[in-house]
């Protein structure tokens, strides 16, 4: 398996097996904390091969610096078939996150994994800024 993309964004979308990003970031600024991230989207595009055949695991947690999760771990079944006449196989993954919530600033990531097997690593800056005043 190879990743091809792994990122986190404001929204994508998969057309006909075309990876649409829109508006990837890796720094949140807040003006308070404890935040809410209203919406973002991880996206990731994987490249199976044979050999990884079978039902596999998807987890992606989002964790903080000390390696604790700020929300429970999503993991998704993926049935991995590769037609005989295909070399390789590609497939897009979006899972949309709503009310990403940050108890404070620092550094996060999102831990992908296959199979409980670390793929990549996402990262994320959570900052708090101050707002101008009036």
């Amino acid at each position: 398996m190879n990743i091809q993309v792994a990122v986190l964004c404001d929204a994508a979308t998969d057309d006909n097996g075309k990876l649409n990003l829109l508006g990837a970031f890796d720094t949140i600024y807040a003006p308070q904390m404890p935040a809410v991230h209203p919406q973002c989207a991880v996206a990731l595009r994987l490249t199976f091969m044979p050999g990884d055949e079978g039902t596999r695991k998807l987890t992606l947690n989002f964790i903080n610096a000390d390696g604790h999760s700020i929300m429970q771990a999503i993991e998704l079944p993926v049935p991995v078939t590769l037609p005989d006449d295909a070399h390789f196989l590609t497939r897009n993954f979006i899972v949309n996150i709503q009310q990403l919530k940050f108890a404070e600033p620092g550094l996060f990531s999102v831990d992908v994994r296959m199979d409980d097997q670390s793929q990549a690593s996402i990262p994320l800056l959570v900052k708090r800024v101050d707002r101008p005043a009036a």
